[in-house]
């Protein structure tokens, strides 16, 4: 079994070099927040990141990606961006960005930040600059500012919800005090939209890549990536008229996935080619999957985020028709795929899949984001079974040619933190429908490093969100070296996964419905099996199993890469 073109053959110093590096690469992504708090002050910051590069390295990954960690007021966990070319002073200074970045690059880890550019906040200068200035002016046109309705302009501009639930427009107040213009706000109102006809907007935004690029970042994610453009023409139509989510598919929404928008990432693209190695994007586009190729064409981003497995049922034929088509996808378009199956977004998979059919709620957003949410109970949460499923299709996941995107805690199998009281809770999606949503915060909990202490390590402080008792259960403390726990399977499969990707193919082989098994290169195997019996194992000697194997036979919810 040749692994001449494997990364495992490479020193950190040529993975560093390689500029297709991403193409089939590992990317871990780090809420900084929950993630390590080096300071003792409940949130997790940059200094706490760089203190686990070593545990980052161990895990085998290629990248991190990077949530953001600019100066925010955490109207909704730092996509409300103070100052973009700058760190959250709760989180260190740009000195320990610097430091982090260094630590990272010595240990052969990539970093790919996350880049917010369809709205700031409400307390950047450009807005508190608009707030202050007429009608018509400059300052003003950086946003998207328009009369209200009505004789006295009281009511909005027009019926459009924002994602985070209630009207889209929020109503300023001028500088005598009585009520003036309305803004648009796709999501919360301290996140006023930018206006991207500006040119002084897509200049800076420019800037702001270019600072981070020269600072050593190696890619950018780039935030609500379909959403830039917008068609603002008198009068602006209905919600009614707009029709469901999901029918204009053609580039005419007034504000989703308009044809438009790629001007702006081609010039991104010329900005990222004037980089050795260029600089890589990934876009979080919430699209039709016919309308996805644009975003990660060469000619623009590289990437874009596929989300089909996150929303497929844990299901063999539904799986099978994904990969398949994204596949064809990403070869058409001559971008790489990208797998997920949990990130800051959405419940941990290990609970989703843990949930009956129909006991787990889907709703979307206007924007297609999918809101996946714990409607079950705990007596219908079979946690067992969701582990060992999470634990099948990651590995599955990991077997595929692309780039993999794992979720921080994932690893450690954490299930999503369902109740957590009211009072604590963070997430604008909750105070927004409360007692509909219950909100992002259960999977935003703060990782657990050991089996006891204050915040089982996560820092000295507590954490800013609460942790519940099982979590030490969960800790890398307590997996360590255990070749049972999901935490050594990760390391194991990902140590695998760097000497065994060579080129991006992948030859589907006949068997049952209920298994999927597949043949990659150099001739090693996937099989999952996704029904509830045990069935033969196919011929081959075992690289690594998700679960334990019975006698020659594959069990339900359990997959094998065979040699």
């Amino acid at each position: 079994m040749s692994s001449t073109a494997t990364a495992a053959n490479m020193s950190p110093a040529d993975r560093m070099a390689d500029p297709n590096w991403w193409r089939q690469a590992a990317v871990y992504q780090i809420y900084p927040r929950s993630f390590s708090d080096s300071n003792a002050d409940g949130l997790g910051d940059i200094r706490g990141i760089t203190a686990k590069v070593p545990y980052l390295a161990s895990l085998g990954i290629d990248a991190v990606w990077l949530s953001p960690f600019y100066p925010s007021a955490l109207a909704d966990g730092g996509y409300d961006v103070d100052d973009y070319r700058n760190v959250d002073p709760k989180l260190g200074s740009l000195a320990d960005f610097d430091a982090m970045v260094a630590e990272l690059h010595g240990a052969g880890i990539k970093l790919i930040a996350d880049i917010v550019p369809n709205h700031s906040s409400n307390r950047h200068e450009w807005f508190r600059e608009a707030l202050a200035a007429p009608e018509g002016s400059s300052a003003r046109d950086r946003y998207i500012f328009r009369d209200g309705q009505g004789p006295d302009g009281s009511l909005p501009p027009s019926d459009w919800e924002s994602v985070f639930g209630g009207s889209a427009w929020q109503r300023s107040v001028d500088q005598d005090g009585t009520p003036g213009q309305w803004y648009l706000h796709l999501f919360a109102p301290e996140q006023p939209d930018l206006n991207w006809d500006n040119q002084e907007v897509r200049d800076d935004f420019l800037k702001t890549l270019r600072f981070w690029s020269d600072r050593g970042v190696d890619g950018f994610r780039v935030d609500v990536a379909h959403a830039l453009t917008k068609d603002m023409t008198h009068p602006l139509p209905s919600k009614d008229e707009l029709g469901s989510e999901g029918e204009l598919q053609d580039g005419s929404h007034p504000f989703w996935d308009r044809d438009e928008v790629h001007e702006i990432y081609a010039q991104w693209r010329a900005l990222f080619n004037e980089y050795t190695p260029p600089r890589t994007a990934v876009a979080e586009a919430w699209v039709h999957s016919s309308r996805r190729a644009r975003y990660a064409s060469p000619e623009g981003l590289g990437q874009a985020f596929n989300f089909d497995l996150l929303l497929a049922d844990f299901d063999a034929e539904q799986f099978r028709a994904v990969i398949t088509r994204n596949l064809a996808e990403a070869a058409d378009s001559g971008a790489s795929s990208t797998w997920v199956f949990s990130n800051h977004d959405v419940v941990r998979h290990a609970t989703r899949y843990g949930l009956p059919k129909g006991g787990g709620r889907e709703g979307r957003g206007q924007d297609g984001k999918a809101w996946l949410l714990n409607g079950g109970s705990a007596a219908e949460l079979d946690l067992v079974t969701g582990t060992r499923r999470a634990r099948a299709a990651s590995l599955l996941m990991l077997a595929l040619p692309g780039s993999a995107y794992l979720y921080q805690g994932e690893e450690l199998g954490l299930p999503e933190v369902a109740d957590i009281p009211d009072a604590a809770r963070q997430d604008p999606t909750f105070f927004r429908n409360q007692g509909v949503d219950k909100g992002r915060d259960g999977c935003r909990v703060p990782l657990p490093w050991t089996a006891e202490g204050e915040s089982f390590g996560f820092g000295d402080a507590g954490a800013h969100l609460p942790q519940p008792r099982e979590f030490g259960a969960y800790s890398v403390e307590s997996q360590e070296g255990d070749p049972s726990s999901t935490l050594e399977l990760y390391r194991a499969a990902l140590k695998l996964r760097r000497q065994l990707q060579t080129s991006e193919e992948l030859t589907w082989i006949s068997s049952a419905d209920s298994v999927l098994h597949f043949t990659r290169p150099a001739g090693w195997q996937s099989v999952t099996n996704f029904g509830t019996e045990p069935i033969p194992l196919p011929a081959g000697t075992m690289l690594i199993s998700s679960g334990p194997l019975d006698a020659g036979l594959l069990p339900a919810d359990t997959t094998v890469w065979l040699s």
